[in-house]
Protein backbone atom coordinates (compact mmCIF):
# COMPACT_ATOMS: atom_id res chain seq x y z
CA UNK A 1 0.00 0.00 0.00
CA UNK A 2 1.40 3.60 -0.82
CA UNK A 3 1.54 5.75 2.64
CA UNK A 4 2.57 9.06 0.68
CA UNK A 5 3.41 10.99 -2.32
CA UNK A 6 6.52 13.51 -2.46
CA UNK A 7 6.12 15.75 -5.44
CA UNK A 8 8.65 18.17 -5.92
CA UNK A 9 6.22 20.87 -7.96
CA UNK A 10 2.96 22.53 -6.89
CA UNK A 11 1.78 21.69 -10.10
CA UNK A 12 2.50 17.24 -9.79
CA UNK A 13 0.90 18.42 -6.17
CA UNK A 14 -2.39 19.35 -7.35
CA UNK A 15 -2.30 16.42 -10.03
CA UNK A 16 -1.91 13.90 -7.41
CA UNK A 17 -4.45 15.25 -5.59
CA UNK A 18 -6.70 15.51 -8.32
CA UNK A 19 -6.73 11.41 -8.62
CA UNK A 20 -5.79 10.45 -5.20
CA UNK A 21 -7.47 10.89 -1.74
CA UNK A 22 -4.35 12.22 0.06
CA UNK A 23 -4.02 14.34 3.27
CA UNK A 24 -1.64 17.12 3.17
CA UNK A 25 1.59 17.11 5.35
CA UNK A 26 4.12 19.86 5.35
CA UNK A 27 5.36 20.27 9.34
CA UNK A 28 3.15 17.81 10.75
CA UNK A 29 2.91 19.09 14.11
CA UNK A 30 -0.86 18.39 14.20
CA UNK A 31 -0.88 14.95 12.21
CA UNK A 32 1.14 13.27 14.04
CA UNK A 33 -0.40 13.51 17.01
CA UNK A 34 -3.89 12.49 15.45
CA UNK A 35 -2.93 9.17 14.36
CA UNK A 36 -5.00 8.90 11.12
CA UNK A 37 -6.01 5.37 10.62
CA UNK A 38 -4.44 4.36 6.59
CA UNK A 39 -3.59 7.86 5.88
CA UNK A 40 -2.20 8.77 2.44
CA UNK A 41 0.36 11.61 2.91
CA UNK A 42 0.70 14.21 -0.06
CA UNK A 43 4.34 15.82 1.75
CA UNK A 44 4.67 19.25 0.50
CA UNK A 45 8.06 19.60 2.26
CA UNK A 46 10.15 20.16 -1.29
CA UNK A 47 8.01 22.52 -3.01
CA UNK A 48 10.04 25.55 -3.40
CA UNK A 49 6.96 27.18 -4.54
CA UNK A 50 5.01 26.87 -0.65
CA UNK A 51 8.03 28.13 0.85
CA UNK A 52 8.45 31.68 -0.49
CA UNK A 53 7.58 35.04 1.65
CA UNK A 54 7.35 37.27 -1.44
CA UNK A 55 5.24 40.67 -2.30
CA UNK A 56 3.92 42.26 -4.59
CA UNK A 57 1.92 45.53 -5.24
CA UNK A 58 -1.30 44.28 -3.59
CA UNK A 59 0.05 41.67 -0.82
CA UNK A 60 2.71 40.09 1.72
CA UNK A 61 2.46 36.36 0.42
CA UNK A 62 3.50 33.85 2.36
CA UNK A 63 3.25 30.12 1.48
CA UNK A 64 1.45 27.57 2.99
CA UNK A 65 5.01 25.53 3.29
CA UNK A 66 6.85 28.46 5.48
CA UNK A 67 7.59 27.99 8.72
CA UNK A 68 6.70 30.17 11.59
CA UNK A 69 10.18 30.70 12.51
CA UNK A 70 10.64 31.05 8.75
CA UNK A 71 8.55 34.10 9.17
CA UNK A 72 9.72 35.63 12.35
CA UNK A 73 12.75 36.19 10.30
CA UNK A 74 11.69 38.11 7.50
CA UNK A 75 11.28 41.75 6.94
CA UNK A 76 8.37 41.13 5.15
CA UNK A 77 5.36 39.99 7.70
CA UNK A 78 3.98 42.92 9.35
CA UNK A 79 4.81 43.14 13.51
CA UNK A 80 1.08 42.04 14.25
CA UNK A 81 1.58 38.34 12.58
CA UNK A 82 4.67 38.42 14.29
CA UNK A 83 3.73 38.69 17.66
CA UNK A 84 1.07 36.43 17.18
CA UNK A 85 3.23 33.04 15.70
CA UNK A 86 6.10 34.32 18.50
CA UNK A 87 3.39 33.07 20.81
CA UNK A 88 2.77 29.47 19.51
CA UNK A 89 4.05 26.66 21.61
CA UNK A 90 7.63 26.26 21.38
CA UNK A 91 11.11 27.06 19.06
CA UNK A 92 10.38 22.84 18.05
CA UNK A 93 6.87 23.88 17.08
CA UNK A 94 7.57 27.45 15.24
CA UNK A 95 10.36 25.37 13.42
CA UNK A 96 8.19 23.11 11.86
CA UNK A 97 4.89 24.37 12.11
CA UNK A 98 3.08 26.10 8.99
CA UNK A 99 0.95 28.75 7.81
CA UNK A 100 -1.07 26.15 5.69
CA UNK A 101 -1.27 23.83 8.37
CA UNK A 102 -2.49 26.04 11.14
CA UNK A 103 -5.38 27.39 8.75
CA UNK A 104 -6.13 23.84 7.09
CA UNK A 105 -6.45 22.33 10.57
CA UNK A 106 -9.44 24.75 11.17
CA UNK A 107 -8.87 24.99 14.57
CA UNK A 108 -10.80 28.09 16.54
CA UNK A 109 -7.54 28.37 18.60
CA UNK A 110 -5.20 29.16 15.84
CA UNK A 111 -2.53 32.10 16.34
CA UNK A 112 -1.92 33.19 12.64
CA UNK A 113 -5.28 32.58 11.57
CA UNK A 114 -6.31 35.57 14.25
CA UNK A 115 -3.77 37.49 12.90
CA UNK A 116 -5.01 36.59 9.34
CA UNK A 117 -8.44 37.67 10.21
CA UNK A 118 -7.39 41.07 11.71
CA UNK A 119 -5.18 41.70 8.39
CA UNK A 120 -8.16 41.04 6.18
CA UNK A 121 -5.85 37.98 4.76
CA UNK A 122 -7.04 35.62 2.01
CA UNK A 123 -6.34 32.27 0.74
CA UNK A 124 -4.63 31.41 -2.56
CA UNK A 125 -6.35 27.78 -3.39
CA UNK A 126 -4.91 25.82 -6.43
CA UNK A 127 -5.84 22.37 -7.90
CA UNK A 128 -5.36 21.25 -11.39
CA UNK A 129 -8.39 23.31 -12.63
CA UNK A 130 -7.03 26.65 -11.72
CA UNK A 131 -6.49 28.56 -8.93
CA UNK A 132 -9.10 30.46 -6.93
CA UNK A 133 -8.39 33.27 -3.91
CA UNK A 134 -11.11 34.02 -1.22
CA UNK A 135 -11.28 36.28 1.97
CA UNK A 136 -10.66 34.23 5.54
CA UNK A 137 -14.28 34.30 6.32
CA UNK A 138 -15.05 32.53 3.58
CA UNK A 139 -12.67 29.65 3.93
CA UNK A 140 -13.23 29.37 7.91
CA UNK A 141 -16.70 27.78 7.88
CA UNK A 142 -16.61 26.89 12.12
CA UNK A 143 -14.05 24.50 13.95
CA UNK A 144 -12.97 21.75 12.20
CA UNK A 145 -14.65 23.01 8.52
CA UNK A 146 -13.25 24.82 5.73
CA UNK A 147 -14.44 25.69 2.11
CA UNK A 148 -11.34 23.73 0.56
CA UNK A 149 -12.53 21.56 -1.98
CA UNK A 150 -11.28 18.08 -2.10
CA UNK A 151 -8.98 18.41 -5.06
CA UNK A 152 -7.41 22.17 -3.81
CA UNK A 153 -4.50 22.85 -2.34
CA UNK A 154 -3.81 25.74 0.42
CA UNK A 155 -1.12 28.13 -1.61
CA UNK A 156 -0.65 31.03 0.01
CA UNK A 157 -1.60 33.19 2.58
CA UNK A 158 -1.88 37.07 0.74
CA UNK A 159 -2.04 39.83 3.67
CA UNK A 160 -3.04 43.02 2.01
CA UNK A 161 0.19 46.05 1.90
CA UNK A 162 -2.54 48.43 3.02
CA UNK A 163 -3.10 46.87 6.24
CA UNK A 164 0.03 45.46 7.51
CA UNK A 165 1.13 48.93 8.24
CA UNK A 166 -1.42 49.99 10.55
CA UNK A 167 -1.04 50.05 14.20
CA UNK A 168 -2.32 47.17 15.55
CA UNK A 169 -3.36 45.05 18.96
CA UNK A 170 -2.73 41.87 20.05
CA UNK A 171 -3.16 40.07 23.07
CA UNK A 172 -2.96 36.32 23.92
CA UNK A 173 -4.04 35.17 27.69
CA UNK A 174 -3.61 30.83 28.06
CA UNK A 175 -3.09 28.86 31.07
CA UNK A 176 0.65 30.08 31.66
CA UNK A 177 2.99 32.46 30.13
CA UNK A 178 4.82 29.74 27.75
CA UNK A 179 3.70 26.76 25.43
CA UNK A 180 -0.05 27.88 26.18
CA UNK A 181 -3.49 27.09 24.10
CA UNK A 182 -4.96 30.47 24.09
CA UNK A 183 -7.76 30.67 26.22
CA UNK A 184 -8.62 34.22 24.98
CA UNK A 185 -6.71 35.80 22.13
CA UNK A 186 -7.81 39.51 20.99
CA UNK A 187 -5.97 41.35 17.33
CA UNK A 188 -6.96 44.55 15.77
CA UNK A 189 -6.06 46.99 13.62
CA UNK A 190 -6.86 49.98 12.63
CA UNK A 191 -6.27 53.60 10.99
CA UNK A 192 -7.09 56.99 12.11
CA UNK A 193 -6.48 60.35 10.48
CA UNK A 194 -6.63 63.64 12.60
CA UNK A 195 -8.25 61.79 15.83
CA UNK A 196 -10.68 59.91 13.40
CA UNK A 197 -11.03 56.40 12.67
CA UNK A 198 -11.07 55.31 8.85
CA UNK A 199 -10.61 51.77 9.45
CA UNK A 200 -11.34 49.27 12.17
CA UNK A 201 -10.77 45.09 12.77
CA UNK A 202 -11.37 43.18 15.69
CA UNK A 203 -11.33 39.61 15.96
CA UNK A 204 -11.14 37.10 18.89
CA UNK A 205 -10.10 33.21 19.86
CA UNK A 206 -13.00 32.65 23.06
CA UNK A 207 -16.29 31.78 21.39
CA UNK A 208 -15.49 28.54 19.41
CA UNK A 209 -15.43 30.61 16.15
CA UNK A 210 -13.24 33.15 14.32
CA UNK A 211 -15.32 35.86 12.40
CA UNK A 212 -15.41 39.50 11.50
CA UNK A 213 -18.70 41.45 13.14
CA UNK A 214 -17.91 44.01 10.29
CA UNK A 215 -21.31 45.59 10.48
CA UNK A 216 -20.57 46.40 14.12
CA UNK A 217 -16.98 47.66 13.06
CA UNK A 218 -18.62 49.98 10.34
CA UNK A 219 -20.49 51.77 13.60
CA UNK A 220 -17.25 53.07 14.72
CA UNK A 221 -16.08 54.65 11.11
CA UNK A 222 -15.88 58.01 11.59
CA UNK A 223 -15.73 58.31 15.23
CA UNK A 224 -13.12 60.00 16.91
CA UNK A 225 -11.06 58.14 19.26
CA UNK A 226 -11.59 60.49 21.95
CA UNK A 227 -14.81 59.56 21.65
CA UNK A 228 -14.50 55.85 21.20
CA UNK A 229 -11.88 55.87 24.37
CA UNK A 230 -14.27 57.52 26.66
CA UNK A 231 -17.01 55.55 25.66
CA UNK A 232 -15.13 52.28 25.64
CA UNK A 233 -17.72 50.46 28.25
CA UNK A 234 -20.72 51.06 25.37
CA UNK A 235 -18.35 50.34 22.08
CA UNK A 236 -17.36 46.72 23.48
CA UNK A 237 -20.86 46.07 24.26
CA UNK A 238 -21.99 46.58 20.49
CA UNK A 239 -19.54 43.58 20.00
CA UNK A 240 -20.38 41.48 22.57
CA UNK A 241 -23.70 41.31 22.46
CA UNK A 242 -23.14 40.03 18.93
CA UNK A 243 -20.97 37.04 20.43
CA UNK A 244 -21.97 33.90 21.85
CA UNK A 245 -19.80 32.34 24.68
CA UNK A 246 -19.39 28.62 24.97
CA UNK A 247 -17.41 26.30 28.18
CA UNK A 248 -14.49 25.35 27.05
CA UNK A 249 -11.02 24.66 28.97
CA UNK A 250 -12.73 27.85 31.34
CA UNK A 251 -16.15 28.95 31.51
CA UNK A 252 -18.26 30.77 29.03
CA UNK A 253 -18.52 33.69 31.38
CA UNK A 254 -15.14 34.08 32.10
CA UNK A 255 -14.24 34.17 28.31
CA UNK A 256 -17.14 36.72 28.43
CA UNK A 257 -15.69 38.57 30.50
CA UNK A 258 -12.21 38.40 29.33
CA UNK A 259 -13.26 39.72 25.90
CA UNK A 260 -15.45 42.50 26.91
CA UNK A 261 -12.09 44.13 28.80
CA UNK A 262 -9.77 43.17 25.73
CA UNK A 263 -12.60 45.38 23.43
CA UNK A 264 -12.05 48.11 26.11
CA UNK A 265 -8.23 48.30 26.09
CA UNK A 266 -8.56 48.04 22.24
CA UNK A 267 -10.58 51.21 21.86
CA UNK A 268 -8.78 53.06 25.36
CA UNK A 269 -5.13 52.52 23.61
CA UNK A 270 -5.86 53.79 20.24
CA UNK A 271 -4.08 57.01 19.41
Amino acid sequence: MVNGYKPTTLQEAVEIKSRVSVTPYAGGTDLMVRNIPDAVYLFLNDIDELRQITQDDAYIRIGAAVTFTQALDSDLVPPLMKEAISRIAAPAIRNAGTFGGNLGNASDKADSVLAGFALDGRVRLVSAKGERVIPFDDFCVRRGVTNIADDELIAEILLPKEKCALPYYYKKIGGRSALAISRVAFAGAYEVHNGVIQAISATVIGEGKFTRYREVEATLIGKSVDEVSANADAYAERFIEKMTFTRGRVSAEYRKTVVTNLFKDYFASMK
